[in-house]
């Protein structure tokens, strides 16, 4: 049976904070506790952003991101890994490069970097202030970002948000700083001026334009179309990313309790479409990793 790569992203202190369910940034223990459950429900990649804080004015280098707490990341990691055995992907791709490459340290199997501008804008709810993210990322950074994930022998994440991040793509491995297969994630209905419209034209349109040699998977950040672009993607052989912060809702609108929820919805749709939650091994085989690195070893098996 085709198997499926499913991705869990627990963390909306950004993306939706008024969602009630999501525990503080800085409560280690319940957050790592959501990924478990993920991963128990189907998940082989979790995509977890530690702990960060938001920056509140554009500063002085023109950049509006996160800046990071090392010792709440090396937490998590740990959590996660001393319980159960899934891929570790350190999101945040809002971090600055040097603080990325420090996080390198922890060993991370795989890293994700915008290939594209950051314009973000989040304020699903009125009555909260909406967080915002601004920096552009030139072609040198991505180098730079690249040669030191193959010095730590992190594989990149490409985060596409339109097609351009295609182009960047194509132009950092010809330089040989990205390994086939590459592994990239489409973003559809991302609110801000990297938007990509969450419609089934849309994730055709960066599908029929992928470079060669590139495994994808799909993130959409839109209630309501959601659970149809997932189904579209699943259909397409890609793969799928859910959680609180893409999206909290259930396929009813009704609030999920639990991460956990939405990976069995998706597990579900995925089975129906005769395509199986691939284990954390067929997962490193599929995006490119092969073989569990010492540092990715959990006993929770």
């Amino acid at each position: 049976m085709d198997k499926v790569v499913i991705t869990v992203t627990v963390d909306c202190s950004m993306s939706y904070p008024g969602f009630k369910g999501m525990p503080k940034i800085d409560d280690v223990p319940a957050v790592a506790d959501e990924y478990v459950r993920a991963i128990d429900a189907g998940a082989s990649l979790v995509h977890h952003h530690g702990v960060h804080y938001l920056e509140d004015t554009i500063q002085e280098d023109g950049r509006q991101l996160s800046r990071t707490d090392f010792d709440g990341w090396r937490d998590l990691t740990e959590s996660i890994r001393s319980q159960r055995d899934a891929i570790v992907q350190f999101g945040i791709a809002s971090a600055r490069l040097e603080e990325k490459v420090e996080l390198m340290k922890l060993r991370p199997e795989m890293m994700s970097y915008a290939f594209n501008v950051h314009d973000e804008y989040f304020q699903p709810d009125p009555a909260y202030p909406p967080n915002e993210q601004y920096a552009i990322h030139p072609r040198s950074e991505l180098e730079a970002f690249c040669k030191a994930a193959q010095e730590h022998g992190v594989k990149p994440e490409v985060e596409s948000f339109y097609t351009g991040a295609f182009w960047n793509l194509e132009y950092i491995r010809d330089r040989g700083l990205l390994d086939d297969p590459v592994w990239t994630t489409l973003f559809l209905g991302w609110p801000g001026g990297a938007w990509t419209p969450p419609t089934e034209d849309a994730l055709l349109y960066l599908v029929r334009h992928l470079p060669p040699r590139v495994n994808w998977n799909c993130s959409v950040m839109n209630s309501k179309m959601q659970w149809r672009l997932l189904a579209l993607a699943l259909s397409l052989g890609g793969h799928v990313r859910v959680g609180w912060e893409d999206n909290p809702y259930l396929p009813d609108g009704s609030p999920s309790r639990t991460n956990a929820e939405l990976v069995d919805k998706i597990v579900e749709i995925a089975r129906l479409m005769g395509r199986e939650p691939a284990t954390a091994e067929e997962a490193r085989e599929i995006t490119g990793l092969n073989a569990k690195t010492p540092a990715a070893a959990g006993n929770g098996e």
